[in-house]
């Protein structure tokens, strides 16, 4: 991969911050290995199903259980 400054006299430390964006960006998008360790599917992830807290029964939660009848 070659990087070339089109236009501008950039300083080393600007074209260092530039590539380090670059390289960033570049193994964001890189696939992960598919046997990596420490790696897991979105379903399996425990805090997703513990994302949010569950409601808290009220002084009045009583009347509003069903009862068949």
């Amino acid at each position: 991969m070659t990087i070339k400054v089109v236009r501008g006299n950039p300083t080393p430390e600007e074209l260092a911050a530039a590539l380090a964006v670059v390289r960033v960006r570049a193994a964001a998008a890189a696939p992960a290995p598919s046997g990596a360790p420490g790696t897991r599917d979105s379903w399996s992830d425990p805090a997703r199903i513990a994302a949010h807290r569950l409601p808290q029964p009220g002084p009045t939660a009583w009347t509003r259980t069903y009862w068949p009848g």
